[in-house]
């Protein structure tokens, strides 16, 4: 009897077994995702970082894989190239990009940041305090057309003489080196360069560029993608905008557990500085969380206008070619 017992234990297991296996086997694959990021991973992507760990990725039927666009290329290049179904970019690369004589095929559907969180920034005690007395210093930057655009469009704003000012490319030393070895004037991200700054004891004169010009209040950065990924897989891409939002909108009430998540991804910054740049950024990631990566053609017409009237594209390019915000409906 004990024999004929074990027996019958046996065999209800292995089919058991058997169900459980037929089960997982039927699961549905995981559809494979590339997001091309715009630069190292830092607290403007930690949303997707946190979406990555909290699974919401997984449970939209995504794996999803970041990489850094590496030297001599973008991720506005990379993601029309099929490289990846996603990127990190900026307002005025995806402008750049519909102002070629070919146009890039590629689009904003979510922007990371609400408003321009950057800032000119001088020492306190440099008495530089407006972009007036830019007048005869040294600027140190990216030198890049549109970089320049935006030095004279603010300091002859304010009644200063663009030609008095002088750019040269950054040395890389940091806030430590503002201030000296002709590096006066630099143009910081207020939670990520400003908080180094703070923490390094550097005092700051800071010049937000979205008082300084309305039209500067752009977006930067925005989650891109191709017109052929809208057009031939947008369930994919509505799945990745969705799972995104829930990770940023963790971030936004998570601040500090949100940046041991995105630790795990730095292997560069200390805990510490990822925290205090979390909480400042989470506060800035939206003004309304719910509506999180939302857009508005407002934003989007005025810094083309400016981008026009500086001479850094010919003509105007009509909003609804370079953002949409239907996949966060």
């Amino acid at each position: 009897m004990k024999k004929q017992w074990i027996i019958a234990v046996t065999l209800v297991a292995g089919l058991a077994l058997a169900g459980c296996g037929a089960k997982k086997s039927s699961a549905k694959p995981l559809k494979n995702i590339t997001v091309v990021l715009d630069y190292v991973p830092n607290t403007n992507h930690t949303g997707m970082y946190v979406a990555q760990a909290k699974n919401y990725y997984k449970q939209a039927g995504l794996k999803v894989k970041f990489i850094e666009p590496g030297d001599n290329s973008t991720s506005v290049g990379l993601v029309a190239a099929g490289k990846g179904q996603f990127g990190v970019s900026y307002q005025e690369d995806v402008t750049y990009a519909h102002a070629k004589a070919t146009p890039i095929p590629v689009k904003a559907i979510a922007t990371l940041v609400q408003h321009n969180t950057s800032s000119f920034v001088t020492r306190a005690d440099s008495g530089i305090t407006s972009p007036k007395q830019f007048e005869n210093h040294i600027y140190a930057g990216w030198q890049s057309p549109s970089e320049a655009a935006v030095l004279k469009a603010v300091m002859t704003q304010a009644g200063g003489d663009f030609k008095k000012l002088k750019i040269v490319g950054a040395n890389g030393s940091g806030p430590e080196g503002l201030g000296k070895k002709g590096q006066d004037i630099e143009w910081y991200f207020d939670g990520w360069d400003g908080i180094k700054a703070k923490q390094l004891g550097v005092k700051l004169n800071t010049m937000p560029l979205r008082k300084l010009d309305k039209r500067l209040d752009y977006y930067t950065p925005v989650l891109i993608t191709s017109n052929r990924e809208i057009k031939q897989d947008p369930k994919t891409v509505r799945a990745f905008v969705k799972a995104t939002k829930q990770g940023y909108q963790y971030a936004i009430a998570h601040p500090t557990a949100s940046a041991k998540i995105l630790k795990r991804a730095d292997k560069t910054d200390s805990l510490k500085f990822l925290t205090a740049s979390q909480q400042y950024l989470s506060k800035h990631y939206t003004d309304t969380p719910s509506n999180w990566g939302a857009m508005t053609s407002k934003v989007w017409n005025n810094y083309t206008g400016f981008m026009k009237e500086y001479g850094l594209i010919k003509q105007a390019i009509p909003a609804k070619d370079m953002y949409t915000n239907e996949f966060l409906k």
